[in-house]
């Protein structure tokens, strides 16, 4: 992958450092594909079911794993001490994912969702049972003694413990970024696309503790007050520029990302921009979009990682969450990252929005 512009350099975290560690949401998918989302007192037939995994850690160390990384994998949080739990670990465990972390905890089912895909374009809806996500904390992690490059934290607003207030810092996931941040560890976040007034009280705070913030333009939206789509649900891209220089703003310290069906947008803290277009997909490959955002994340967090130009990082992640869209569950449609990258020379980026891309 050759970068055709310089990106700026990126503070680096020490050497000795390695691997990426994901905490917060670990939940089992329940995806059925329906053929319409119906009206109140209506039918919709369901086609199909199938189970995946869902989360933004789970789902983003599943992904890495199976793209290949060379690097530690550990997951933090926690799960029910029932079947849903034990799967859940038997499956990062043998996926190469250190389990230390994440704990099987009583009185509280593991997490899930009842997830509805439409057959036609792959939208979804979600039906959300909390469970132990709701109770996990972070208090086990004394970061002083990991070693990991990365602590990357999905999703805020669905982790009711680590959303609650704080004084003097906001929330306790801002006290826990804060602490990884001391250690010297880089800090991610993601978030739910939850349509509410709570972002202000629970996302903001733990931007001033986050090095890299991956987040769609709804979520974008939500954060800012930016509408980054008009009326004919075209991308609006001088608004999408505002509202990441608005999160940057608000106290992100490396850079942020915001990733939409059509591609994916970085600006840094020194003010550069890099775009990257999704491929263009035939309708036929798209079975489902549940796991595309954090199929996104895992590939520029990869990038990240290696230490990879923010072009070629944007490349990656354009290209995993592709990959992701063959499959109606989240991770069950990536691969690893040489096949991956195919992908784009079988189907091609999509056409620039503006002529200067």
């Amino acid at each position: 992958m050759a970068a055709k512009t310089k990106s700026p350099a990126k503070k680096k975290a020490p050497a000795s450092r390695k691997g990426i560690l994901a905490g917060g949401n670990f939940i089992i998918d329940q995806v059925k594909m329906i053929d319409v989302w119906p009206q109140r007192h209506t039918l919709a037939n369901i086609s199909g079911q199938s189970e995946g995994t869902g989360g933004g850690a789970y789902n983003v160390l599943l992904d890495l794993a199976k793209l290949g990384a060379k690097f530690p994998l550990a997951a933090a949080g926690a799960v029910g001490k029932d079947a849903l739990g034990d799967q859940i670990i038997a499956d990062c465990t043998s996926n190469g994912i250190d389990t230390k972390h994440l704990k099987p905890t009583k009185g509280v089912p593991t997490s899930y969702t009842d997830v509805m895909t439409e057959q036609k374009g792959g939208a979804r809806t979600f039906f959300h049972m909390r469970g132990a996500n709701a109770l996990w904390d972070g208090k086990d992690l004394d970061f002083n003694k990991l070693r990991h490059k990365i602590f990357h934290l999905g999703y805020l607003l669905l982790l009711d413990a680590l959303d609650e207030p704080l004084e003097e810092i906001g929330t306790k996931a801002a006290a826990l970024l804060k602490q990884a941040q001391e250690a010297g560890i880089k800090t991610s976040i993601d978030c739910v696309s939850e349509d509410s007034s709570r972002f202000t009280n629970i996302v903001t705070p733990a931007l001033q503790y986050t090095d890299y913030c991956i987040i769609n333009e709804f979520e974008a939206g939500k954060i800012t007050g930016y509408k980054l789509r008009n009326d004919k649900d075209e991308l609006d891209t001088v608004f999408l520029r505002h509202a990441a220089g608005a999160i940057l703003q608000k106290g992100v310290g490396e850079l942020v990302v915001i990733h939409f069906p059509e591609g994916g947008f970085c600006r840094t803290r020194d003010g550069k921009d890099f775009w990257q277009m999704s491929l263009k997909l035939p309708a036929k490959y798209i079975q489902g979009s549940a796991g595309a955002g954090d199929a996104f994340c895992a590939g520029f967090l990869y990038g990240l990682h290696e230490d990879l130009e923010l072009e070629d990082c944007l490349q990656v992640a354009v290209c995993a969450a592709a990959a992701s869209l063959s499959d109606p569950t989240c991770t069950g449609g990536m691969i690893p990252l040489a096949d991956a990258l195919e992908l784009k020379k079988k189907y091609r980026p999509r056409p620039a929005l503006e002529p200067e891309w």
